[in-house]
């Protein structure tokens, strides 16, 4: 299929940063026309939290994206760019409205995380909080490697290690992110799933979610 949402050529055109962890990010990833479409059929969402796709109610352009990440064009571009072998890897897709004033510890991803895809879907971000910092340690968000403000059509993706530590300063409100998953097996992906279903039931329940990462 046509990947018309992506600029894929941007993408691999983006050096990949291999040290301390491997990461890249590249501003309007999205193109602007299909970004407006996308940002159009967004799921609402009222509360903070991360809820898988089959959860929530939105528009076809929102279905088309989901169609495109879940493609072999797209598994083989991300694949050839951080030099990792992806056939028959599953793979999750949650996505997140607000942020709470909670959210953004410093952490790195589980384990059965493979690569780390988060797309940017707000339409323009002055806020001095909310901005992911990927980090050279845990000891703090003031040392950052860089700074990605969450912007709309703006990705930034990682491979998950045990040093690949990211948060952000606190913000509460409104922030449109989708997360892409790869991992490492079919009982991974349904485990994760599984812990944001149990989450987001939680928060409907008690009208807040436990304490987690937030990206």
């Amino acid at each position: 299929m046509t990947l018309r949402s992506m600029n894929l050529d941007a993408f691999r055109a983006t050096p990949l940063t291999r040290e301390p962890f491997e990461f890249l990010a590249v501003p309007n990833f999205l193109n602007p026309e299909a970004c407006a479409e996308i940002n159009r059929d967004y799921p609402k969402i009222g509360e903070s939290g991360s809820f898988p796709v089959a959860q929530l109610s939105f528009g076809p352009a929102f279905q088309n994206f989901l169609d495109e990440m879940a493609s072999d064009e797209f598994r083989a571009a991300f694949a050839e760019k951080f030099d990792v072998d992806l056939t028959g890897r599953p793979h999750t897709i949650t996505v997140r409205g607000r942020c709470s004033a909670r959210d953004g510890r410093i952490h790195t991803d589980t384990k059965s995380k493979i690569l780390t895809l988060l797309i940017y879907m707000n339409p323009e971000w002055e806020h001095a909080g909310g901005r992911l910092r990927l980090l050279k340690s845990n000891a703090g968000l003031d040392d950052p490697i860089m700074e990605v403000p969450p912007a709309a059509g703006t990705l930034l993706a990682f491979k998950r290690s045990d040093n690949s530590w990211h948060g952000h300063k606190p913000f509460e409100g409104e922030r449109r992110v989708i997360q892409f998953n790869w991992v490492t097996s079919e009982g991974d992906r349904r485990i994760a799933m599984l812990r944001h279903h149990l989450s987001a039931k939680f928060k409907r329940l008690f009208g807040k979610t436990p304490e987690q990462p937030y990206a």
